[in-house]
């Protein structure tokens, strides 16, 4: 088994079905909107991001393991604002966007080392 192309399909599922609530059971509710709208987006963009690293092997564990976290605070927060309300939870969602960051230079610095 594969678990980060798993992952990685698990989340693309999810960040469909949250488009497609975006679209719907969110109308007219511009806030919450565009909350969930860049929740999802982040969303498939690191689902498919799991995919590159995954390529990679062991150098691309550490990339995988960040885009994971990052899913989970940074868009799981926005979910979470979007459908609860003003329900805020301070530092959760830049912890997430740390998590984006340091996954795209462990992706990197995966690929430097596996040029090496």
């Amino acid at each position: 088994m594969r678990p980060w192309v798993l992952l990685a399909g698990l989340n693309g599922f999810v960040a469909v079905a949250f488009a497609a609530y975006t679209a719907h059971g969110l109308a007219g509710q511009a806030y919450a909107q565009s909350l969930a709208e860049r929740a999802w987006q982040f969303q498939i963009l690191h689902a498919l991001a799991l995919l590159a690293a995954e390529r990679l092997g062991r150098p691309g564990r550490l990339a995988c393991l960040l885009f994971t976290v990052g899913i989970l605070l940074f868009s799981g927060s926005l979910y979470v604002k979007a459908l609860a309300g003003s329900l805020a939870v301070p530092l959760v969602t830049p912890a997430g966007g740390i998590c984006f960051l340091a996954g795209w230079l462990a992706l990197a610095a995966g690929a430097w080392s596996r040029e090496r």
